[in-house]
């Protein structure tokens, strides 16, 4: 099994997100592309010591970008939304 901090990249704090949390209890997080739901799961409760009660992913493409005349590209990408169970929070994130 991998290191729970290899797993989790980063939490994504946007507007939308903030939203959902106060809401449905979701929590979203950039995460590693090979990852899967049960390691994420395991990394979530590993790190904040909570309850997971669903996880879901979805892999974003890397978008074309120019730059002058030289033509690169973004790296892709996936994010997990990880619903806690009723009741459970995690303080840095809320």
């Amino acid at each position: 099994m991998r290191d729970a901090y290899d797993v989790i990249r980063a939490p994504m704090i946007t507007e939308k997100m903030g939203l959902l949390a106060e809401t449905a209890n979701v929590i979203a997080f950039r995460v590693a592309p090979d990852a899967n739901k049960i390691e994420i799961r395991q990394a979530v409760e590993t790190i904040w010591k909570v309850t997971v009660k669903d996880v879901r992913t979805a892999n974003f493409q890397g978008k074309m970008k120019r730059m002058g005349k030289f033509a690169g590209r973004r790296s892709n990408w996936k994010k997990a939304y990880v619903t806690l169970a009723e009741g459970q929070t995690i303080p840095e994130m809320g």
